[in-house]
């Protein structure tokens, strides 16, 4: 009667080609994970912009998001109630024409900060994904 099974050979086989599919998937993995939580500052970046071009289309200047008036409404309104708070969002020099937001990361991407402007411009000047 002969036992049938894998030898200690094959299920070391197999134990070293998952490590290795392991090793080349993980840092992708997590490289397009950081990408999408970037994704938040994008988005809220875009609603700083439409909040901002209604407040310029109706007082002929930009609002300032540290003020406790429409400003910090703008800022308010890319805060989504019940999630995560990835970002800091904050507009900056404003003036009639132009101004300058912001989305600083918070714990999860500590040092990650996207700029945008006026023009809906984004930059993220300090990458927190490599």
């Amino acid at each position: 009667m002969r036992q049938r099974g894998f030898t200690l050979i094959e299920l070391m086989i197999v134990v070293a080609i998952i490590g290795i599919l392991a090793a080349i998937a993980i840092p992708n993995f997590i490289k397009f994970q950081c990408r999408a939580k970037q994704s938040e500052a994008k988005i809220g970046l875009k609603l700083i912009v439409a909040g901002e071009e209604s407040y310029r289309a109706e007082f002929d200047e930009y609002a300032d998001g540290t003020d406790s008036g429409v400003g910090a409404l703008i800022i308010s309104s890319v805060i989504m109630n019940g999630a995560k708070r990835r970002y800091i969002f904050s507009v900056t020099t404003p003036t009639t024409s132009t101004f300058v937001s912001s989305a600083v990361g918070g714990a999860e991407l500590v040092g990650d900060s996207w700029r945008g402007n006026e023009n809906a411009v984004m930059e993220n000047f300090i990458p927190g994904c490599l």
